[in-house]
């Protein structure tokens, strides 16, 4: 039996002991409180490793100025005493020196670290980026109320028995601060904390349970893909992707995690599945499909794809706008999907403000079958319920909102466009800002319409995108929906990696379109994808195209448009109106 061989872990997964970690703790005595007004008076610091002092540091400082007197009497450094110690540029270069590439830890680190960084700064000299400990954010998670009154060193000196005490000079209170970081560390110790990397990330909000399932991540691959956390009966809880599955894991034992859910699902979860995958489009559209098949309980996102809806115009002599759920090839014009009813309510409504549709829900036939409603008596419809509207001319009518479902709607746009340039005009700005929503709602239908019908119609696209570390990404995408992928390493037969996917790739039956023969969402990632910068297009059966003139262009004028502020100016001025009124 062939033994495999051994793979050396690297130095992120085993992470970096804490008794191997060479500590500078360090403290400053200053003039005041301002890094860029006030000058270092004293410079203390500590080298430890393992528990034990590897070396100190202490220097006063002639600040260059008159130190205050309350600070005197606070430090009881006064002016005689710094006045034959060395300048700050003397000085730094030595405590650099003496810092090397150790991990830095103070009291308030962020005071501290802010002075030396500018004061490398004002001197021109390299700031060496170490690791930065603050143990006041530890105490912070370890020492509680009942043990201190607050979080200050000389109240921690106290709970942990330093064996200086602080008296703010440098280096005693950089000895005291040892004493406190060695305490610490033994309080984290026993709750499982033995690296650098774990001490960093410590956290009370991560519970001691939590941070015991570490151990699900211990054979993950750090590969791309899908991970699953499942329950003791191997149900999913939570799935999600990533390009580094095991860092990912991880990521949700630590600090990092902030999420009250997810802490709740690491308490259920009792396993970690791992699904790696070729690329990350392909690791993307895995999770979708996942997430909508298990509809995990700590997901929020993609659970219920089945709920999208559609706007359909009828197939009828006389069509209308109804919302529907399914799209039947009945010679209906659809566009969508919309993720919640009210969007698509809002599209409806926008082509109602400018277009004379009947609202009717009857089915009518070519003869007059009714009277005709308010709607007709306002000019906002034809009434062909009355005959006073042919077929023939209510076509004309209708074919504009299939134009506009479509993606060319152009003479609705403009016609929305103008009316909302009309209540703007007459202060209507709240008017003018539900015209608005509604514009938007058609513009993005009509638009996700148009990017998706050249998917959903085209049997096979195949497609390539460079890969990270040279070569080239191929995905195969059958009627909108992803059928495989492969990557091509550097300087391989391309056109052999490309007829074995198309070999291997998922058969996919035709849809009935626009809609795709996946999931919209999916079909949405694979645009995104082929839209990205660099993606070629290496065969195509089918038609690909996307109009100049079609709503794809109009969404992104509009969208520009709202970022710039220019449309949301209707809510502002509403407010400068109230605010005189």
């Amino acid at each position: 039996m062939t033994t495999p061989a051994a793979i050396q872990a690297t130095f992120d997964d085993l992470g970096t002991p804490l008794a191997e970690v060479t500590f500078v703790v360090l403290d400053l005595e200053t003039t005041g409180g301002s890094p860029t007004d006030c000058r270092i008076t004293e410079i203390g610091a500590v080298k430890v490793r393992g528990g034990e002092v590897l070396g100190e540091f202490q220097t006063l400082v002639n600040p260059g100025e008159p130190i205050p007197a309350f600070i005197s009497v606070l430090t009881g450094i006064t002016d005689p005493m710094v006045a034959s110690a060395p300048h700050i540029g003397q000085a730094m270069p030595a405590f650099l020196e003496f810092i090397g590439d150790a991990v830095l830890v103070a009291h308030n680190a962020r005071f501290d670290i802010t002075f030396l960084k500018v004061n490398c700064e004002r001197l021109g000299l390299a700031w060496p980026n170490s690791t930065v400990l603050d143990t006041v954010h530890l105490a912070r998670q370890l020492v509680t109320r009942d043990e201190a009154p607050n979080h200050k060193l000389s109240s921690l000196a106290r709970v942990f028995g330093t064996r200086v005490t602080p008296d703010h000079r440098a280096l005693h209170d950089a000895q005291a601060t040892v004493d406190v970081l060695h305490g610490l560390i033994e309080r984290v110790g026993n709750l499982g904390v033995h690296t650098l990397e774990e001490l960093r990330s410590y956290s009370s909000r991560v519970t001691p349970q939590q941070r015991r399932k570490r151990f699900l991540a211990d054979t993950l691959p750090s590969a791309p893909g899908v991970y699953v956390f499942k329950d003791e009966h191997g149900e999913p809880l939570y799935i999600g992707t990533s390009v580094d599955i095991k860092r990912r894991v991880r990521s949700y034992f630590t600090a990092s995690e902030q999420r009250t859910r997810m802490a709740e699902m690491v308490r259920l979860a009792t396993s970690v599945t791992p699904i790696v995958c070729q690329t990350t489009l392909e690791a993307q559209v895995r999770e979708l499909r996942l997430i909508a098949e298990h509809k995990p309980r700590y997901n929020r996102r993609s659970r219920h794809p089945e709920r999208a809806m559609w706007v359909k115009l009828t197939a009828e002599p006389f069509p209308r706008l109804s919302i529907v759920r399914a799209v039947k090839d009945d010679g209906a014009t659809y566009a969508g999907p919309f993720g919640s009813r009210g969007g698509a309510e809002e599209a409806v409504a926008a082509v109602h403000e400018v277009v004379p549709l009947r609202q009717c829900t009857k089915r009518l036939s070519r003869a007059a079958s009714g009277s005709a409603c308010a709607l007709a008596e306002m000019g906002r419809c034809g009434a062909p319920c009355e005959g006073r509207q042919s077929p023939d001319d209510y076509a004309v009518v209708a074919r504009r909102v299939a134009d506009a479902l479509g993606g060319d709607g152009h003479e609705v746009l403009a016609a929305l466009g103008a009316r909302l340039d009309r209540l703007a005009s007459d202060e209507r700005f709240e008017d003018a800002a539900v015209v608005r929503d509604r514009m938007l709602a058609l513009v993005r239908a009509a638009a996700r319409t148009q990017r998706m019908t050249p998917l959903a119609t085209s049997p096979e696209i195949v497609a390539a995108a460079p890969a990270v570390g040279g070569g080239w990404e191929f995905t195969c995408v059958r009627y909108g929906r992803f059928a495989g992928a492969t990557v091509c390493p550097p300087r391989a037969d391309t056109r052999s990696y490309i007829a074995a996917l198309r070999e291997s790739a998922e058969h996919v039956r035709r849809p009935e379109a626009p809609v795709p023969a996946a999931l919209p969402e999916e079909t949405e990632k694979v645009l995104r994808w082929l839209e990205q910068p660099g993606v070629r297009l290496v065969d195509i059966d089918g038609v690909w195209i996307c109009p100049v003139g079609g709503a794809a262009g109009a969404q992104a004028d509009l969208d520009h448009t709202l970022d710039r502020g220019n449309a949301v100016g209707f809510e502002e001025s509403t407010v400068r109106r109230r605010a005189t009124a």
